[in-house]
């Protein structure tokens, strides 16, 4: 590894993520069902129709794992809350869930490790779901109920708090285009899910300060969209997607507004009086959090609305197939803080890979992932250099966990699971990161 923690400004934290239903094990603790338990045993939804409902059993290894964060060196600790967990029906507290939260987050200060806390990263309760989910607007006061729930039992010992993990997710790739639950495939529950997601979030910073909490972020997912040739007709469908995958949320978040665009398709679907919702959903924060992957080619084409589509890129590409094109992280650090965050902190709530990650001997090279990570921090350093107030970086992720629709078989670790066994067995990276962060 190149780079080290003195490369870096003294306040730059470093910090490795995860997420309840990929890690923790959803059938333990009393938790309910949630839509993606329903999802997983739809045939054809999930590779081998594999579920969370094991996973990296993390609710009885948390000290373990734990203990894995600490000896890597990181800062930070970035891990996700189940509404499931906490109110299995969605609005009745299961004590279970609240203790082991508990218990979770003393363990991180017993460490060190500063706790920082996503409220939802994607297991709505099941009851939810039965009325409606992300398309019923009840669903921001139900999850302001939540936050004040949880927040309510750990919040007085958080470091920082994001309401909704990726909310293009939540809203456009779970109900346009189905890939992740509830699986739906509708232009109406789209743009209800997308609006109603921003006013989730809203309420639940609202919630939280009415506790008297404070370091409270939005965390969004990014996704670099270039034209796939020089048309103007290229240029347009890339425009588009940058609106509805990254615009349309940084939009309501911070500028009270959707793209043009975007509203041209999502605009004759939207719910009933959605422009009057922008005073809650720009209820104001402390950070913004970037999550970053990956980038796309757009080309048009003649399907109905958004009329466009991916084109393979030339560039070298993870386990997930995604082009690794470091530069976009450049890219919407500089751009977001140029165009809607100012002088707030910026943090890289998620970067990593996808590795075919085999175990040999009791080691997991992975130079892979290790020149990722150094390509994507030398474009923080970039960032930082030329004044955009970058102050983190979250390595997704600890574990090699459940990877959504795409079951158990890719790997984003630092630290490799055995999926049989649950034994852990940190990775070259992890050793490497583990030395640049000593």
């Amino acid at each position: 590894m190149t780079f080290s923690r003195k490369d870096f400004p003294q306040d730059f934290q470093f910090g490795t993520a995860t997420s309840a239903y990929q890690i923790e094990g959803h059938g333990f603790g009393g938790a309910g069902s949630t839509h993606w338990d329903s999802f997983a045993r739809t045939p054809g939804n999930v590779v081998r129709a594999e579920n969370g409902d094991r996973a990296c059993d993390h609710y009885h290894r948390y000290e373990e794992d734990l203990d894995l964060v600490a000896a890597a060196g990181f800062d930070c600790y970035r891990f996700s809350t189940s509404w499931a967990r906490v109110m299995p029906d969605g609005c009745t507290t299961n004590p279970e869930g609240l203790d082991f939260y508990d218990r979770l987050t003393d363990a991180m200060l017993e460490r060190g490790i500063k706790p920082c806390a996503t409220l939802y990263h994607w297991e709505l309760p099941s009851a939810m779901a039965d009325q409606g989910g992300w398309r019923n607007r009840d669903i921001a006061g139900r999850f302001a109920d939540f936050t004040e729930v949880i927040m309510g039992r750990i919040g007085d010992r958080m470091h920082s708090v994001a309401p909704i993990n990726e909310p293009w997710c939540v809203g456009w790739l779970s109900h346009f285009l189905g890939h992740h639950a509830p699986g739906l495939r509708d232009i109406r529950a789209t743009a209800r899910a997308m609006h109603h997601v921003l006013l989730a979030h809203g309420s639940a910073i609202q919630a939280m300060r009415g506790l008297g909490m404070n370091n409270l972020g939005a965390v969004f997912n990014m996704e670099w969209a270039d034209p796939a040739d020089d048309s103007a007709e290229a240029r347009a469908a890339a425009d588009l997607y940058d609106g509805y995958y990254n615009r349309f949320f940084l939009g309501g978040v911070f500028r009270k507004e959707y793209p043009e665009n975007v509203m041209q398709g999502l605009g004759p679907h939207m719910p009933e009086g959605w422009q009057d919702d922008f005073d809650v959903i720009s209820s104001p924060v402390d950070w913004c959090g970037v999550n970053y992957y990956t980038r796309k080619l757009i080309k048009p084409n003649s399907g109905p609305w958004p009329s466009h589509e991916e084109v393979e890129g030339p560039l070298p590409k993870t386990q997930m197939e995604w082009e690794i094109y470091p530069e976009g992280l450049y890219k919407f650090l500089t751009r977001t803080a140029q165009e809607y965050t100012g002088d707030m902190p910026l943090i890289v709530t998620e970067n990593g890979m996808a590795n075919n990650d085999t175990l040999v001997e009791g080691k997991v090279a992975d130079p892979e992932r290790l020149a990722y990570v150094e390509a994507h921090l030398a474009m923080v350093e970039k960032a930082i250099a030329d004044g955009v107030p970058v102050k983190g970086y979250f390595l997704w992720s600890l574990l090699d966990n459940y990877e959504w629709a795409l079951g158990y078989e890719k790997r984003f670790g630092l630290v490799h699971v055995d999926f049989d066994t649950m034994v852990r067995t940190p990775k070259d990276s992890y050793h490497a990161i583990k030395a640049a962060l000593g």
